[in-house]
């Protein structure tokens, strides 16, 4: 491996921290990254907007004010994706969608002017499923994304690119969306970390309609560090979203990443009292949870006793989405992904009332949650039921030879969109196959923190971000 390629496979910590020492050079940084892209893009797909020549006229400017002694921020010459969900100005943003094929927005996503004010480069926009309404990625503007630790199978979704391009060294950071999932999919399928922050906690705007109790904006890196420097990055209250939350006294995410476990109660759940989990997915993620034990904290093996919130889910997601692109079936359903008009035309079905009785019924499975975490500190869980299938497969409809419901492969991630609850997806462990495993950590509500510490305290003990998927 070249000492050009080693600069990809740096964290972003490390590589503010030698740009700021002036031993490497944004410029360097950037080229390798590039240079990295230009081979391995073309098989992943995860990259469907490059800004090559804006990251080198970027990397350039960074140089200068490094020379120069100006002040520099916390992600000084540090290259960075965005989910090409999120608006980003003068650069292409298409959801994925053929409407949107020539779409260049005027303003910044509140995240993405962040990053850009944290002294970030970004390197383009990655592929996602169109409008993020499915858990695999692909799209009929773009087309298929690839698993980087096998180009036969999705990375997931819908933040598939992100997780691909993290994952095979194109860049220490990205930018994804999780609705439903969506970070924390495919961190597990790409081997990587990804983090759903609390709800609020890193403000939305602008950006498309569509999911606005549901989403979270959040970091995908291969170490936790890099994950609560970004976190550190986004976080705070702006007025263009309603939902923000204030920022909060205590340490940064940084630091809250020295937190430790120990003395923390920790409640483990193979599957929530009513998943069917693949078996290798289960024993590995169960020898997980018994290595929390050994990091200092109490693990006690339990079942929520809440009721599986699938239906609610399926009520309160599809009448959103519809509400933002329904009006779109009648002129523009050719242009659709064909399972996004099934989608919509779902949600079209979905009367006011019946949804307004899901937003209830979402409150109520609030208070079941929070009434267990009050029991816990934190609640682990695998990530996703099944390790990474085919790229021609939209979901998974049997697991363990058993028939599973549409969200069945995903009964672990989109409860905590209903609640707002931070959780994370660390990697664990491979397959026989030699696929990435996830497991997720949910903390209590607004305990990030927590989440970060947790995670961070798991990967000292068990690290992962040396082992690098086969491709390029």
């Amino acid at each position: 491996m070249s000492a050009q390629d080693d600069l990809c496979w740096l964290s972003a910590l490390e590589l503010a921290a030698q740009i700021r020492a002036k031993k490497i050079s944004p410029v360097e940084v950037v080229d390798a990254v590039l240079a990295r892209i230009e081979r391995v893009n073309p098989t992943l797909n995860a990259f469907c907007t490059l800004t090559a020549d804006e990251a080198r006229d970027a990397a350039q400017a960074a140089e200068v004010s490094v020379m120069t002694g100006e002040e520099l921020g916390p992600l000084h010459g540090v290259p960075v994706s965005i989910k090409d969900l999120l608006f980003t100005r003068r650069l292409l943003t298409t959801g994925g969608s053929r409407l949107f094929a020539e779409h260049v927005p005027e303003e910044d996503a509140v995240s993405v002017e962040r990053l850009k004010g944290a002294g970030a480069i970004i390197l383009g926009k990655t592929n996602t499923a169109e409008f993020g309404h499915k858990a695999v990625t692909d799209n009929p503007l773009f087309g298929i994304t690839r698993n980087p630790w096998s180009t036969s199978l999705t990375p997931g979704g819908s933040s598939g690119g992100s997780a691909a391009a993290v994952a095979a060294g194109m860049g220490p950071l990205a930018l994804g969306t999780d609705d439903g999932g969506s970070i924390r999919i495919p961190a597990s399928f790409c081997g990587i970390y990804g983090l759903k922050p609390s709800f609020g906690r890193v403000p939305r705007g602008a950006g498309f309609p569509g999911w606005e109790t549901l989403s979270h904006t959040g970091p995908m890196t291969r170490t936790v560090r890099d994950a609560a420097l970004v976190l550190d990055a986004l976080a705070g209250p702006d007025d263009r979203d309603r939902f923000s939350l204030q920022a909060e006294a205590g340490p940064s995410f940084l630091e809250s990443c020295e937190g430790g476990l120990a003395g923390l109660s920790v409640a483990w759940s193979a599957d929530l009292g009513h998943a069917i989990v693949d078996p290798e997915v289960a024993e590995i993620c169960a020898k997980a949870a018994e290595d929390f034990e050994a990091l200092g904290c109490h693990v006690e093996v339990v079942t929520p006793g809440w009721d599986n919130p699938e239906e609610i889910f399926r009520a309160i997601a599809p009448a959103e989405i519809y509400s933002a692109w329904g009006d779109r079936l009648e002129d523009g359903a050719d242009l659709l992904d064909r399972s996004l008009v099934a989608l919509l035309k779902y949600g079209e079905g979905i009367t006011a009332r019946q949804y307004l009785a899901a937003t209830a019924r979402r409150q109520e499975f609030w208070t079941e949650v929070q009434r267990f975490l009050a029991r816990f500190d934190l609640l682990i869980t695998p990530t996703v039921a099944v390790p990474a299938f085919p790229v021609a497969r939209p979901a998974v409809k049997e697991i363990d030879g058993r028939p599973v419901s549409p969200l069945g492969w995903i009964p672990f991630c989109f409860p905590f969109n209903l609640t707002g609850q931070p959780a994370a997806s660390v990697p664990v462990g491979f397959t026989s196959a030699g696929l990435p495993v996830g497991l997720q950590i949910v903390g209590r509500r607004f305990a990030d923190r927590t989440v970060l510490a947790a995670s961070a305290a798991f990967e000292a003990a068990h690290p992962w971000a040396a082992r690098r998927p086969p491709v390029g």
